[in-house]
């Protein structure tokens, strides 16, 4: 945080020397950035529940929906995927994500590599909270925001499940996080960033975790092509009970997510939290109301899609929502999201394997644009101080604007890459009939 908005725009040391002599001594100490234990304390519980909303969570949400011969190469890819990303994050993605310099050059887009490999992350350096005087061990934000980058690239996995070559798949993510996930998170959270700087809210990632990785994952799977027999045969999930938990697993990371996205344990964590209950409660009921009347039945696999449907929408706004605003705001994401996986995808014919853009990148557009209006306090919601619902909407509609169209060219030119490295991103008609987890890694789930 800038302590200067905090301070209406007086930097700190202006105000300290208008005063006293004697007293600039006092008003310093009492500026002092203060850490709060509890506060450390929550952020590291948050850290670790988002790692397991990824691992296991994701892993086995993926893993029911594909066939009994693919789920090994699905839980192999969103394991090494989030391996080799939480490397990335500290080798060079933190640093260019949230270090460097506050203005000028491509300062909007990018940090630079001051801090490689955590370079001056130190015991004594801390990051600004949204209190002032309040702040973080720096290494504790490093580690909150390395699940960040690790669950958004692994979210991509879903899209071409059961068809690519793992090797490429690495190569892709590895690609795609750099040019992608990076400078999109500097350019949402970071001071010096462009979307920052226009005022966009993103209070947990609705641009820079589902509509990045969801428009990446339409890309890949429209360059990649379908799997064998899409739309000519069924290709049903072979383990919903798995999926379940999977979900559940989701559901209870997602509260590391969202209300840990304030960096703080205080009254709006709690808003935070409890929004991220309403959300996905409304997003499963009304995916399961729009299936019964659209399709003759509820599902058990459209309820746990509308409840992740209402958590993707509701991660952009969960600290700036009323309860009210949590609860339509999921209602609506689970029918969009219903009428982009049932009727928009067969419709245009591209073979979204798990359903990551019809969720994750609808569904965060809807929540992104959604932020804009839930945050008006007439609503219930707490925007931040100058805020007007018509020009914040026009400010989130350019931050989705540049979300798609910087992850979709990123993603575009990535696979461009691998292909040409790997000879061709698609394993074998034959590899893919025989399933990834023989034909990939040689072993099987189920005997």
């Amino acid at each position: 945080m800038n302590l200067s908005k905090v301070l209406g725009g007086a930097t700190l040391a202006s105000l300290l020397m208008a005063l006293p002599a004697a007293a600039q001594d006092a008003a310093a100490e009492t500026a002092a950035a203060v850490v709060d234990k509890g506060d450390v304390a929550w952020m590291l519980v948050s850290t670790m529940v988002v790692i397991v909303m990824t691992v296991p969570g994701l892993a086995l949400f993926y893993g029911g929906l594909v066939r009994a011969k693919n789920i090994l190469s699905v839980l192999t890819q969103v394991f090494m995927g989030f391996s080799m990303i939480a490397i990335l994050w500290v080798a060079y993605g933190y640093s260019l994500a949230f270090a460097g310099p506050t203005e000028g050059g491509l300062s909007a887009f990018f940090g630079d590599f001051s801090k490689f490999f955590l370079s001056g992350v130190t015991l004594e350096s801390t990051a600004e909270t949204f209190t002032a005087g309040y702040e973080l061990p720096e290494m504790v934000f490093v580690a909150f925001q390395l699940t960040f980058a690790c669950i958004t690239s692994t979210l991509i996995v879903g899209g071409i499940a059961e068809r690519m070559k793992f090797g490429a798949l690495m190569a892709f993510l590895a690609i795609w996080f750099t040019f992608s996930y990076v400078p999109m998170a500097h350019m949402v959270w970071s001071g010096p960033g462009l979307l920052f700087n226009m005022g966009a809210y993103d209070f947990a990632g609705g641009t820079v975790v589902h509509i990045n990785s969801g428009v990446a994952a339409l890309v890949a799977a429209l360059m990649l092509g379908a799997r064998k027999g899409y739309l000519k045969e069924p290709i049903p999930p072979h383990n919903l009970v798995m999926t379940y938990i999977g979900t559940g697993l989701l559901w209870f990371g997602w509260f590391g997510f969202n209300a840990g996205s304030n960096l703080e344990a205080n009254a709006l964590t709690a808003v935070a939290l409890i929004n991220t209950v309403l959300a996905p409660a409304a997003g499963a009921l009304a995916w399961a109301v729009g299936e019964r009347i659209t399709r003759g039945h509820a599902s058990a696999l459209g309820a746990v899609s509308g409840a992740v449907a209402g958590l993707v929408a509701i991660t952009p706004a969960a600290g700036f929502s009323g309860v009210g605003g949590a609860i339509v705001l999921g209602g609506v994401a689970g029918l969009v999201c219903l009428w982009a996986v049932v009727n928009l995808k067969p419709m245009l014919k591209y073979d979204d394997s798990l359903d990551v853009f019809g969720i994750h990148g609808v569904g965060g557009i809807v929540g992104a644009l959604g932020t804009a209006i839930v945050a008006n306090p007439s609503f219930g919601g707490y925007p931040l101080e100058g805020y007007d619902m018509g020009g914040q909407f026009m400010v989130q509609l350019t931050s989705v604007i540049v979300a798609v169209v910087w992850s979709g060219v990123v993603a575009l030119i990535a696979m461009l890459i691998v292909k040409a490295l790997f000879g061709g991103a698609k394993v074998s008609e034959q590899a893919e009939s025989d399933g990834l987890d023989l034909s990939t890694h040689g072993e099987r789930a189920y005997n």
